[in-house]
């Protein structure tokens, strides 16, 4: 596996973090892309600093979102939001190095938050567009 940064999609998670998750601190959350996966259905994977390891090397909690390059890359731009709104709401709201489950996180839960994204985003632009016009 190779593994880098992803400026692109740490930037789109920023905003969709801001937006419907003002309790998760992005500067502890590191969007990478890795390539040359061996695993079939995966799209992307929220990795945890745990407790005994913050412990043991004195630092906060910090997640890493991985999005596999060969399965992510080939979605449509909505899908992506998706799929980084899905591993953003994999974080609890502790920010503890915990993760919240897929009774939580689920197909009907991420498209609300994506409807909710999607109106928030609306909203913006139309007072930006106000604004513009004055």
């Amino acid at each position: 596996m190779k593994y880098e940064f992803a400026p692109d999609i740490q930037a789109i998670a920023e905003e969709v973090s801001k937006s419907l998750f003002p309790y998760i601190k992005m500067g502890y959350v590191r969007c990478l892309r890795s390539y040359g996966t061996s695993s079939r259905r995966t799209i992307a994977r929220c990795h945890a600093l745990g407790k005994l390891m913050q412990k043991a090397m004195n630092t906060k909690a910090f997640y890493a979102l991985e999005f596999l390059s060969e399965r992510f890359d080939k979605f449509s731009k909505e899908e992506q939001i998706k799929v980084i709104i899905h591993e953003l709401m994999h974080i609890p709201k502790s920010f503890g190095g915990g993760f919240k489950h897929h009774d939580f996180v689920c197909e009907r839960n991420i498209n609300k938050c994506y409807k909710e994204y999607k109106k928030i985003k609306e909203e913006k632009n139309n007072e930006n567009q106000r604004f513009s016009s004055i």
